[in-house]
């Protein structure tokens, strides 16, 4: 039989259109016992969905859900209830600016988008259950997002600031900390700079210990792990307390190097610290200091790293009482100082890096009490011709309590000295910030909140969302700070909720994250109409049994859908507080640029895409997933070659050739041992790969078995044909279920996934222990087709030492474990 690609891959989306297949069983209210039996295995498989942006997917999408596919396929044979949706993350920026770029409005650009996502991704040939499709702006959906903020805002979650945020120029709207990378907007790369804005803020820094403590019990790749938790930033120390020469005010500075507290010669302070500007009141340069203040936060905005490559500061005029050594201690602004971590106030000694080049550059005396063990370099220490910073190994000189004692071993010791002193507070702090919730854009959630100016603050009341958004010609961004839909008069005024009086809706929208941080509990019963979910869908589906995508997600969304989780644990709506129990990172597929001359990520301004469309038409779908998958490791970053689907392609031909040549595959067929054998071999090599999420040797694996098959000629019976057809339905189940209706007159879902047999499993080494005169002597490993004679030889050689100068009466074999030889 010919394989002609096209016709058997359309023959199937046909048919898997009309009839779906791999679609969830019910389990909700109303769900007889016998479904509830039938779904008592659950498996929830889930891909971080989409922003459907105009380029539609390249062949880098496609390795992500080609291998959460393989996975759920899988688990749908092995009998699992299984739930593989899909959906659309399409409110945020992307999409706007998108639409503006091409001169439409987002709804409409946006279901344009949709639909060319869902036909390239019906080409996939996954197991989505289109009936679970939800996307984030539509109202019904939304009505939740809104729904949610309401709950957090009430239980005080919630709140409005005014303060200095990251403000993108181009975008024109604030950012969020984790959406400013090296200075420069995540999605546009303009420079950011800092601007007053009235904002709502969420407050995530409420969690950061329960953050911290869930990822202990995650199933996610360590390096994800460790960058949420680095971005939490717990850190322990000493707050310190001291007031002002000439002044009432009174400063507090945060440590978490402390050992060496008693060498701390100088205070810095941030250049844009609140209470800089009440420092400064009667100094008399107050506005040089202010200007140059500005100076430094302008250039730490365009580079974050400029303070570490070179420390700018300048002498405020103003002094600390030092409690600690009884002296007055000049007080810098200093470019390294930052406003937001601990107090944003530090007190600086010889012993840190940053704080030693600062002094020498600006002449601030220094003072030295931690010495290394090493005499040379101690001395070098104590001329202040280098730093000393190691809170672990060195030994301290004061104060006299601890001098001669190594820093590292009396930590606890001197916290308890410094506060029994009055010096300082043991605290725990950390980096992390509350998140900007703020978008002032036109194509986000309304956040629910209305502004009345007798009542103040007005929650909109529950029967009255979802609150959405008005349709407009104009949405454009207005770069003043406000929202587009603040000039939309019929839509902002209303009546206060409360008091019945004229009042003004919250014009700024949600972030494109507000949508993506809870979808995933929507979609069990995505027209669920009495609540966002419903608890018997929540107690059966969630948590999601394995997420996949990529890396880039490992702080924003990945971060964010943990916190909303957790929040909505602690208000009792649900009953578990970490969505993902198993997460899985696919790596990037890059591609030669020839505009940069290198190999780098997929991108239509480097002209190195991919299309899937132009592969799905010329090697069908089938091809492009299996070359996905034989790619390298799937955690791993790859480099896209087009002549590596060449291999693909023979591959696939050369498997169907066989396996419907005529007498290959039948019933008469009686499976031979060696067949048995090397079917058993290849299903345990093929699951234990699997089980690994090693798809590329996985794959590897049925390529060494239909080596195997054609140069020994195997002949199959139908059921082990079908074996064989099954485990490569995960792959590329179009060429799958056409074999198994052609040879063996099964459909795909009426069959299970195979397990191997053990008593067909041969050893590929074996151990052969050597005894001389009964006693044990040695061991060595052979191959189970070794012959008595070489084993013998082996085994003389292995027990040569017991043999010197003895004569062999007896050598007994007992096949495939020892050699005995009897001497005297």
């Amino acid at each position: 039989m010919n394989y002609n690609v096209q016709e058997v891959e359309r023959k199937w989306q046909k048919r898997w259109q009309e009839s779906p297949v791999g679609m969830s069983k019910p389990t909700g209210s109303g769900t007889t016992s016998s479904m509830l039996r039938s779904a008592s295995k659950k498996y929830y498989c889930l891909d971080m969905f989409p922003y459907p942006s105009g380029s539609g997917l390249h062949v880098g999408h496609w390795r992500g859900y080609v291998l959460s596919d393989v996975y759920t396929r899988i688990k749908w044979l092995q009998g699992y209830n299984i739930l593989h949706p899909m959906g659309w993350d399409a409110f945020g920026l992307p999409a706007e600016n998108d639409a503006i770029k091409k001169g439409i409005h987002p709804e409409t650009s946006t279901a344009a988008n949709i639909a060319v996502f869902k036909r390239q991704l019906q080409e996939v040939a996954a197991l989505y259950d289109w009936s679970k499709e939800l996307n984030t702006t539509d109202p019904e959906f939304y009505k939740w997002t809104q729904w949610i903020f309401l709950k957090m805002y009430e239980a005080g979650l919630a709140y409005q600031a005014e303060k200095p945020i990251n403000w993108c120029p181009s975008c024109l709207t604030g950012l969020a900390n984790e959406e400013v990378i090296d200075g420069r907007c995540e999605r546009c790369g303009t420079k950011v700079e800092l601007k007053n804005i009235r904002q709502w803020v969420l407050r995530i820094t409420a969690y950061a210990e329960k953050l911290l403590d869930g990822l202990d019990k995650l199933e996610w790749p360590e390096k994800v792990k460790m960058m949420q938790r680095n971005w939490i930033g717990k850190s322990q120390g000493l707050l310190f307390t001291a007031p002002v020469r000439d002044s009432r005010i009174t400063l507090q500075t945060y440590s978490t190097h402390f050992e060496a507290f008693a060498a701390d010669t100088f205070v810095v302070i941030a250049p844009d610290h609140p209470l800089l500007p009440e420092l400064l009141v009667g100094v008399t340069n107050k506005q040089d200091i202010l200007d140059f203040c500005a100076r430094m936060v302008e250039m730490r905005i365009h580079d974050p790293e400029a303070s570490t490559k070179e420390p700018m500061g300048i002498f405020t005029g103003r002094y600390i009482v030092d409690p600690v050594s009884h002296n007055d201690l000049p007080i810098w602004v200093a470019s390294f100082a930052l406003a937001d971590y601990g107090t944003g106030i530090v007190k600086c000694s010889a012993h840190d890096e940053r704080d030693f080049a600062f002094a020498k550059k600006y002449s601030i005396p220094l003072k030295v009490v931690l010495l290394p063990p090493d005499k040379a370099l101690a001395e070098r220490v104590k001329a202040l011709e280098v730093c000393y910073a190691d809170m672990q190994q060195g030994i301290l000189q004061a104060p006299a309590e601890f001098t001669g004692k190594v820093a590292g071993t009396v930590r606890n010791e001197i916290i308890d000295y410094c506060t029994s002193k009055g010096y300082a507070v043991a605290q725990t702090q950390y980096k992390l910030r509350d998140w900007l919730f703020s978008r002032q854009r036109y194509w986000g959630e309304p956040i629910p909140i209305i502004h009345c100016a007798h009542c103040g603050v007005v929650p909109v009341p529950e029967d009255q969302l979802p609150v959405k958004l008005p349709d407009v010609d104009n949405y454009q961004p207005t770069g003043t700070g406000e929202s587009p839909l603040a000039g939309i008069s019929e839509w902002v005024n209303v009546s206060c909720p409360t008091c019945g009086g004229p009042a003004r809706r919250e014009t700024n929208t949600m972030p494109q994250w507000a949508g993506s941080s809870w979808y995933f509990l929507r979609y069990p019963n995505p027209h669920y109409a009495q609540g966002p979910f419903s608890k018997e869908d929540m107690q059966y589906w969630l948590p999601v049994d394995l997420y996949v995508g990529g890396i880039e997600h490992a702080i924003l969304h990945l971060l964010y859908a943990r916190f909303y989780v957790k929040v909505l644990h602690d208000l009792g709506y649900l009953p578990f507080d970490e969505p993902f129990t198993h997460l899985f990172n696919q790596g990037m597929v890059n591609k030669y640029s020839e505009k940069s001359g290198a190999v780098e990520k997929m991108s239509k301004s480097k002209g190195n895409v991919v299309n899937p469309d132009d592969i799905v038409q010329e090697y069908g779908s089938d091809v492009l997933r299996m070359y996905i998958l034989f790619m390298g490791p799937p955690e791993l970053d790859c480099e896209w070659q087009d002549n590596g689907l060449l291999g693909i392609k023979r591959f696939a031909h050369r498997l169907w050739s066989y396996m419907t040549m005529p007498g290959v595959v039948s019933t008469e067929n009686n499976d031979t041992i060696a067949v048995l054998e090397r079917v058993n071999k290849f299903l345990k090599d093929f699951q234990e790969r699997i089980d690994i999420y090693k798809p590329n040797t996985a794959l590897a694996a049925f390529m060494e078995l239909l080596n195997d098959m054609t140069e020994q000629k195997m002949l199959l019976n139908r059921a082990t044909a079908e074996k064989l057809l099954v485990v490569y339905s995960c792959m590329a189940p179009h060429m799958a279920s056409e074999l198994l209706e052609v040879l063996v007159g099964r459909r795909l879902q009426d069959c299970s996934w195979p397990s191997y047999d053990p008593a067909y499993i041969v050893a590929s080494t074996i151990t052969i222990a050597v005894q001389v005169n009964g006693k044990l002597r040695g061991t060595f490993i052979a191959k189970p087709s070794d012959t008595q004679e070489a084993l013998v030889a082996q085994a003389h050689t292995v027990v040569a030492k017991w043999l010197v100068d003895k004569k062999i009466v007896k050598t007994i074999y007992v096949p495939g474990k020892t050699v005995s030889f009897v001497v005297h």
